[in-house]
């Protein structure tokens, strides 16, 4: 992913014109890679993970409610309130959970059933969430087509999640098993072709924007740093290595990709640059978070040996 995401990004602004009539693909190729992250959460892992409901409300509460204030304040105090890059940091934090978190929170020793709950049922609820939060953030400032918004979320999100999990369950899991070594490719195919097209559909916005690019890019990197770091301090209180390690993935993460298919269809093309800047900064950040994790953990477990001596 570290590598894939920024490629498909470049590949995207260089062959923006040959790239340009494929666009309108899209929608169908996102939805591919919501039915293959699906078909691989089980009813029976989400029934265990709703058991314990205080982790999934809290990281969502803080994904979707403290963090869209955080990026509302940075554009307003940078930009202004109704600038269209205050637009796509709040955007960037009422999208939601990034699938690619699960990957990498497998890797780094968290709770993969409890962060694909968190992924499904944040999907699920994004055609309620993303519209809902930009009414209460911009009101009537800016005109947004709310229904066909919530039309398009479904059928895009909330259609192949429910597929996908149903799927997997009135076939015991096979169906993950036997299509694994073709969708999983093919999912990741079609995951940076959507970074690819998207790229390619904002590429002459972003050439002549590139004067607003010193200030916007650290902004989008402090940004970024601010949903991991607010997931590592909102799962302290919990004491619990594994819950830290997921939701300060859930936090960090967004599904960068659908945040940029709704700034350029509902918005000014200038509200999906702080979404794309946040593709190519969003993986490189993981990397780097997954070795802070596994510092952290290794001096924690040093602390403990320790005590236990002592």
């Amino acid at each position: 992913m570290f590598l894939l995401v920024p490629g498909s990004l470049v590949l995207g602004f260089l062959f923006s014109a040959p790239l340009l009539p494929f666009v309108s693909l899209v929608p169908y190729l996102f939805a591919f890679v919501t039915l293959t992250m699906a078909i691989g959460c089980s009813l029976e892992a989400l029934r265990v993970v709703v058991m314990r409901p205080l982790p999934i409300v809290w990281s969502l509460s803080v994904a979707h409610l403290a963090l869209p204030l955080i990026g509302y304040g940075m554009g307003s105090v940078l930009f202004g309130p109704a600038s269209p890059y205050t637009i796509g940091f709040v955007l960037f934090a009422l999208i939601p959970l990034g699938v690619s978190s699960v990957i990498w929170v497998s890797l780094s020793g968290g709770s993969v059933a409890l962060m694909l709950a968190l992924v499904v049922f944040d999907s699920a609820l994004s055609p309620l969430v993303v519209p809902a939060g930009i009414r209460l953030f911009f009101g009537s400032g800016i005109e947004v087509d709310t229904a066909k918004m919530m039309k398009d979320l479904l059928l895009i999100v909330v259609a192949p999640t429910v597929a996908g999990v149903l799927l997997h369950h009135w076939t015991r899991g096979r169906i993950n098993e036997a299509a694994r070594p073709l969708a999983a490719p093919l999912s990741k195919l079609c995951f940076v072709s959507v970074v690819a097209l998207n790229a390619a559909a904002i590429e002459p916005y972003v050439i002549a924007l590139r004067g607003d690019l010193l200030l916007l890019a650290p902004a989008v990197v402090a940004l970024v740093g601010i949903c991991y770091a607010a997931g590592v301090f909102s799962a302290l209180p919990l004491r619990d290595h594994e819950l830290l390690v997921t939701l300060s993935y859930a936090s960090g993460m967004r599904n960068i990709s659908l945040g940029i298919v709704l700034a350029l269809g509902y918005f000014s093309p200038p509200a999906a640059v702080p979404v794309v800047l946040g593709i190519m900064i969003q993986q490189p950040v993981a990397t780097l978070h997954f070795y802070v994790l596994q510092k952290f953990n290794k001096w924690k477990t040093g602390a403990a040996g320790q005590r236990q001596v002592r």
